[in-house]
């Protein structure tokens, strides 16, 4: 079998990680190969020149009513089995980097028309042999769905219309809407002379708009969410004022996907490496952070108050030593992830509560993360007003496997999760976690067993459920210590393997 992975991110190549599509892409290639299925794995250039690679061949598409030349690279990497491929073209790479960020009001603009020409390049450089034809063609999120609106709608690309779509949803919140027209980032502008089924393709809340999503989900031969509970919370329209993240207005077609046996729920996996993690300590921790931080700080011409709130606040956690529990979290700060931490509860923020709570057992929390400015803002202010929580905006691959290895309790209450993978990367190292008993932290967590989970019918219980799991947690720990010790030998045995991730792959997805 032949397996073509086509998606917008790739750990396998530098700078292409923003979020975990990026580790499944260069994860679970290998664990098909290992079970005798070619991969190609194939992306944009966002600016790869710097890598051996070697060249393919072009392929010219009209997009926007103009001729485009783009360029297929395979990368050259004697240490895998996996044929890297990246497609050539200056709207990729002039960004320098992989996502861009619109002005209000035309969300997701700049990278609508960056993946339909990606798309499009796709299409023709099957038609064209440039790659292999695939027995399954797998799509990862909403910026590789014209790559099956193409394949079902344009006849120049009739002989490819029967080709095996598997579709995966990272993360149904994300859907890369668009206008049909009337627009320079529309469907009809990228493909003015495309003959579609609107009905098939049209966003159900605004129908002048164009759903990548919702086109790939009801034109794929199966969608693929990445954890079973994920998959089934899908079927349910979303309550924001209860707390539930759903279908995100998909649920009537994820249900109609699911009656006729196409929708699969699969959890991703985690690799799990036979050398031992390099062993760290705090001070090795602290040098890390102030190393870190000084980086942040000179990208920047004027310091940024959380930078040096920051250093002010990893100087005394230094200068102090900790005598209770180490609260870590590393993620991106979205609303998914922070919801209910930002909600207020009696009369501050329920960071405020944690801090508070975690406080009282003589514990630290230190949070890694950035995205929305909103957030961060939120966070930096909290870290002013509590002296035990540390607060990095950014991301250090150094820093967060620090945090994975030194951590006593790792922090994940997010309001949905598709899958996740911070949880099993703490997990993996002996941290146990504590999680809103939601999608794949469901599938990963076990109450007690494993770690610890809560969960509520509102927003108000859930914040509540936090609040008490928190405290019930950390009084375990301190009061019963055996206990304490078995739930994180349980943690640190748990086993997510791409192994059985691909032999799901290939008995429910690939066929």
């Amino acid at each position: 079998m032949h397996v073509l992975m086509v998606a917008a991110e790739n750990d396998a190549l530098p700078n292409a990680k923003v979020g975990g599509v990026a580790d499944v892409v260069r994860d679970a290639p290998k664990a098909l190969a290992a079970q005798g299925v070619s991969v190609d794995v194939v992306i944009p250039d966002y600016g790869f020149e710097q890598l051996q690679r070697e060249y393919i061949g072009d392929v010219t598409v009209i997009f926007r009513a103009q001729p485009q030349v783009l360029s297929v690279f395979k990368i050259c990497d004697d240490n895998t089995h996996i044929n890297q491929f990246v497609i050539s073209h200056p709207l990729f790479s002039q960004s320098g980097s992989v996502y861009c960020n619109d002005e209000p009001g035309r969300p997701f603009a700049t990278d609508a028309t960056k993946y339909a020409l990606f798309s499009a390049a796709i299409c023709e450089v099957l038609l064209q042999g440039l790659l292999k034809r695939p027995q399954a063609l797998h799509l990862h999120d909403w910026h590789s769905a014209c790559v099956a609106v193409l394949l079902k709608f344009d006849k120049r690309y009739d002989t490819l219309a029967n080709l095996h779509i598997a579709y995966t949803v990272h993360n149904l919140a994300l859907q890369g809407i668009r206008p049909f027209k009337h627009d320079d980032s529309s469907l009809e502008a990228w493909f003015p002379s495309l003959g579609y089924n609107g009905q098939h393709l049209c966003d159900p809340r605004y129908p002048h708009c164009f759903n990548p999503m919702r086109s790939a989900i009801n034109l794929a031969d199966k969608v693929h969410l990445v954890s079973p509970s994920y998959s089934t919370e899908v079927l349910k329209p979303s309550n924001y004022q209860q707390g539930f993240f759903g279908g995100e207005g998909l649920e009537l077609d994820l249900q109609n996907q699911s009656a006729q046996g196409k929708v699969v729920g699969i959890l991703n996996g985690c690799e799990y490496p036979e050398q031992s993690p390099e062993q760290v300590s705090l001070s090795l921790l602290y040098e890390r952070i102030e190393h870190t931080l000084f980086n942040w700080m000179v990208k920047h011409e004027q310091l940024e108050t959380s930078y040096y709130i920051a250093h002010q606040r990893m100087l005394q956690f230094k200068n102090t030593p900790i005598d209770g529990p180490l609260v870590t979290s590393v993620g991106r700060l979205t609303e998914q992830k922070v919801l209910l931490l930002c909600q207020q509860y009696g009369n501050a923020l329920a960071l405020d509560k944690a801090c508070e709570i975690i406080d009282r057992f003589n514990g630290r929390l230190i949070i890694l993360g950035s995205g929305d400015k909103a957030l961060e803002s939120i966070f930096t202010k909290a870290m002013a007003r509590n002296a035990n929580l540390l607060f990095l905006k950014g991301y250090g691959q150094g820093i967060g496997d620090s945090l994975y290895e030194l951590g006593d309790l790792f922090l994940m209450p997010s309001s949905f999760e598709p899958c996740g993978i911070s949880q099993m990367l703490a997990m993996r190292a002996g941290q146990p976690c504590l999680v809103h008993s939601v999608g794949g932290l469901k599938d990963t967590v076990s109450h007690k067993n494993n770690g610890f989970a809560f969960f509520g019918g509102s927003l108000d219980e859930q914040v509540d459920g936090l609040m008490t799991c928190l405290t019930e947690t950390l009084t375990l720990k301190q009061q019963n210590p055996k206990q304490w010790e078995k739930i994180t030998a349980n943690a640190k045995g748990a086993r997510f393997s791409w192994e059985t991730v691909a032999a799901d792959y290939i008995s429910s997805m690939y066929c």
